[in-house]
């Protein structure tokens, strides 16, 4: 059995899981989410979110040590949060999730990819203190292979992003020491699978597998998302991303 805290990426909540945490509950696993500040249900003001409070926020939730699961742009706080308290951390799992780069910014390293995937789905509000996905573009950019269900599900409740975490670096020298997985979402139309690739290429031998899946695998795969990680979380990831891919 192992413990499983799950990180929603931009505009998402903690509903993103839906429908992972009963598939990882019926291998017999713990598995929760949480709503990052300003996200789901949390009622922090934009204004006042920082990448440190994601990372405050993450830990504060884990009592246990746990398989700490990033998604998208939670890459950043999840990699924060392990480098801050390691003793809470058993391993973290990137789900097509940024690698954060020394000295770069989640955005900056949004603008280093191969692709623009995103271009004029996102804009920022006049404030500039959030950003928004386009509901008419979110279908294809996040969930293109997802249930209808799901798509109707996850669309409306979509919500403003605050730039500022994503505009700041981790600091120097920031590098948790702890196991760490890569999950390449191979038909990904938000992250291009090649920068994701990338990413991880410096992870160790058996620790990237892929997934035949677009950017959301929780609503379009959560069972086999669900074994995927389950495997990694009793060792049993050695296999090549070839061999593993759906």
């Amino acid at each position: 059995m192992a413990r499983f805290l799950l990180v929603h990426g931009s505009c998402h909540g903690a509903w993103c899981w839906r429908d992972l945490v009963p598939a990882l509950q019926a291998l017999g696993h713990e598995a929760r989410a949480i709503d990052l500040p300003a996200h789901g249900e949390d009622r922090t003001p934009a204004t006042e979110v920082t990448l440190d409070a994601y990372a405050g926020a993450i830990l504060a939730a884990i009592e246990e040590p746990v398989t700490l699961v990033g998604h998208s742009a939670a890459g950043y706080p999840i990699t924060l949060a392990a480098a801050r308290a390691p003793e809470k951390i058993a391993r973290l799992v990137y789900l097509c999730a940024y690698v954060p780069a020394p000295g770069l910014s989640m955005i900056e390293m949004r603008r280093a990819g191969p692709r623009q995937p995103l271009k004029g789905a996102v804009s920022a509000d006049p404030d500039g203190v959030t950003y928004l996905v386009d509901p008419d573009r979110a279908p294809v950019a996040f969930y293109n292979d997802c249930p209808e269900e799901a798509v109707a599900y996850a669309v409306p409740r979509l919500c403003p992003e605050p730039i500022l975490p994503q505009a700041t670096p981790l600091p120097p020298k920031t590098r948790p020491e702890v196991e760490s997985h890569y999950i390449v979402c191979a038909n990904d139309r938000t992250i291009p699978p090649d920068y994701q690739r990338q990413m991880s290429a410096a992870f160790p031998p058996g620790h990237v597998t892929e997934l035949a899946s677009g950017h959301s695998p929780f609503f379009s795969i959560p069972d086999e998302l669900a074994g995927r990680l389950s495997d990694i979380a009793g060792g049993i990831s050695g296999l090549s991303g070839a061999a593993r891919a759906g």
